[in-house]
């Protein structure tokens, strides 16, 4: 019996519609870090395309990885698509067997390897054309982008259940589904975070850009309103201009600490193990990276109450919620406030939610079970 080439040689996979590697940036770049690393562990030959503006040094191999610089126009809005439909254009005239893409936004392009003939993925991510961010035109695009993505591309990976569902009713197109991944961490240094004058369980704690999506202004302007006496930790900013971001900046409140970007790793995860509770107001993705890396380090939760949080925490077994207004995030402030011993309950158990689902090397398994089955069809 002959074996199939994925069989015999090594896999050859082409990833593009990321930054690039190793930028750790979002969850798109975490995921390709996390997820390449692991295929070249697993014998593959993993080639990545990079925004050439955003690195200084340009290596040609990273740890096993193959590095591909592609150009773009520099444009707030275009600069990545520009730059994901010249990579799917040099990905698709080499020697790769399969095209992993990232982002509902580069559906389109699927277009071209379909002309080509090589077998595609894609991550098609949250529901963007949802999001405040991309209202008008932005977000006609991103729903047509998304149902192209469901034609063009040979597999859909959505990466929760019930954004699974969401695909199904909406473009009548069924999907893999593969989490996104955390690693359990703690962080015993308390040192790390008194830079900004706090301490332990003295604060709650937000993470993510201070965009319309991510409900921070609901969040921190609920919580203002409470009886806490804790401060409230704002970690993120926006890279750009915006009147959103600056109006919640300049709320003045002693109780309110806006860090800006922490790049920090160590730092980031010593603000999480140490906060009282993560506020997390994200309401149009599947699996957060930022929510995920809460239960990853053992935080207390106060979600949003969307089916993707409800998904992640396992109904109430890792947090509370709250509703989509000022008076339910105050109410649930003061709650917390007042159930110091429910609070450590959950942080105790948080952990317990990042199960095989959310394990990076399993991730990689599924992963690598899909761009198999492609080239051998």
């Amino acid at each position: 019996m002959t074996q199939s080439k994925s069989d015999t040689n090594p896999l050859k996979i082409a990833i593009i519609g990321s930054r690039g590697y190793p930028y750790v940036y979002s969850g798109y770049e975490t995921l390709i870090k996390e997820l390449s690393e692991r295929l070249v562990e697993r014998n593959c030959e993993v080639t990545v395309y990079c925004h050439r503006n955003l690195f200084k040094e340009k290596p040609s191999h990273v740890n096993g990885i193959k590095l591909v610089y592609v150009p773009t126009i520099e444009t707030k809005s275009l600069s990545q698509l520009i730059h994901s439909f010249l990579s799917m254009c040099r990905a698709v005239v080499s020697d790769v067997d399969v095209i992993f893409a990232v982002n509902a936004a580069n559906g389109p392009f699927g277009l071209i390897s379909k002309i080509f003939r090589k077998p595609t993925a894609i991550n098609v991510d949250g529901l963007e054309w949802l999001r405040p961010k991309w209202k008008g035109l932005g977000g006609r695009y991103f729903k047509i982008a998304a149902r192209l993505s469901t034609i063009l591309f040979d597999q859909i990976i959505n990466d929760s259940e019930e954004m699974r569902k969401v695909y199904l009713k909406t473009f009548k197109k069924e999907s893999v589904v593969i989490a996104y991944g955390a690693t359990i961490k703690k962080s015993e240094d308390p040192s790390l975070i008194q830079q900004w004058l706090i301490n332990p369980k003295e604060y709650y704690l937000v993470v993510g850009r201070m965009i319309p999506d991510n409900n921070a202004d609901i969040i921190v302007k609920g919580f203002l309103t409470s009886n806490s006496t804790k401060k409230m930790v704002v970690v993120g900013d926006v890279f750009y201009k915006d009147n959103y971001a600056d109006e919640l900046k300049a709320l003045k409140d002693d109780r309110l600490i806006f860090t800006g970007y922490v790049n920090d790793p160590e730092v980031l995860a010593a603000l999480y193990h140490h906060c009282y509770v993560y506020v997390h107001g994200h309401e149009f993705g599947g699996t957060n990276p930022t929510m995920i890396k809460a239960m990853a380090y053992g935080c207390a939760i106060l979600a949003l109450n969307t089916v993707f949080n409800k998904e992640m925490l396992n109904n109430d077994s890792y947090g509370i919620y709250f509703e989509k207004n000022q008076a339910a995030v105050r109410q649930q402030i003061d709650y917390a406030d007042q159930y110091p011993k429910q609070i450590k309950k959950l942080s105790q158990n948080s952990h317990l939610g990042i199960t095989d689902k959310y394990n990076w090397d399993c991730i990689t398994d599924q992963y690598l079970e899909v761009f198999k089955r492609l080239i051998k069809k």
